[in-house]
């Protein structure tokens, strides 16, 4: 009798020992995480805990002080930004930054740019179909200036997607925005997840990360203080002595 054992699959991302410290300052200080495919992960934080400063590492835009990243078994730590792209991982910013003076198109076809030149071609052609896909095709001649917060969010994410990412981070996707505009964009996560785009947030909306994640951390002075679902996160008394304040978590 043969027995087959199935080899375990590697994890999406691996955030080994990461710490970035600015002189004496230890903005991130030993963080480890694994990410498995087809979830939305998020790092819950108020400003100053360190969470932007570890998606700016993950992405290599930030210098590290020590630790690694393995996407889909490679060590991308020395890798240049660019070359990150290249390898599937994308990234919103926490400011929307879009070209004022050019339309939603030509703002989404930069995306394109970001890839090897192989992908071009195919990635050019799939524009369309992004606009389409977020909501925005019918404004594709607009200049970003003429689109309200939420809808200039919406082409940040179609310019990030249009290279095909397996990986999306997003650094606080909802900041700024009103109720209506927090919900069009949970479900706009969702969606790509439906689509096999597993997400990483960083986010001090307490109530969108409880929303929208299905695995949870949270940080605190550069230091991982919890992990696990979004309630169990939320509900851990360092959470809510740290961030959100006594009995916070009732209300989670």
């Amino acid at each position: 009798m043969t027995v087959t054992t199935e080899m375990p699959t590697a994890p999406l991302m691996e955030v080994r020992d990461v710490a970035v410290h600015f002189g004496g300052v230890k903005a991130v200080d030993g963080i480890s995480m694994k990410l498995e495919p087809g979830a939305i992960y998020g790092v819950l934080g108020p400003n100053g805990s360190g969470k932007s400063t570890l998606l700016g590492a993950m992405t290599r835009l930030t210098p590290m002080t020590r630790g690694a990243f393995v996407f889909e078994g490679t060590d991308y730590t020395r890798k240049p930004a660019r070359a990150v792209h290249r390898m599937g991982i994308a990234r919103t910013f926490q400011t929307v930054r879009l070209l004022e003076d050019r339309s939603v198109r030509d703002n989404v076809l930069l995306g394109v740019d970001a890839v090897g030149r192989s992908q071009r071609k195919e990635a050019a052609a799939q524009v369309s179909d992004v606009l389409e896909r977020l909501g925005i095709l019918e404004i594709e001649a607009l200049r970003p200036d003429e689109l309200s917060y939420g809808m200039q969010r919406r082409v940040e994410f179609a310019r990030a997607i249009i290279s095909r990412p397996r990986l999306l981070l997003l650094d606080e996707p909802t900041a700024g925005m009103n109720s209506a505009e927090r919900e069009e964009i949970g479900g706009l996560m969702r969606q790509l997840l439906a689509e096999g785009i597993t997400q990483f947030i960083v986010e001090h909306d307490v109530q969108m990360m409880v929303d929208t994640c299905d695995r949870l951390y949270a940080m605190n002075f550069g230091k991982l203080i919890a992990e696990g679902t979004p309630t169990e996160v939320v509900r851990h008394p360092a959470v809510q002595e740290a961030y959100l304040g006594k009995g916070a978590g009732q209300h989670a």
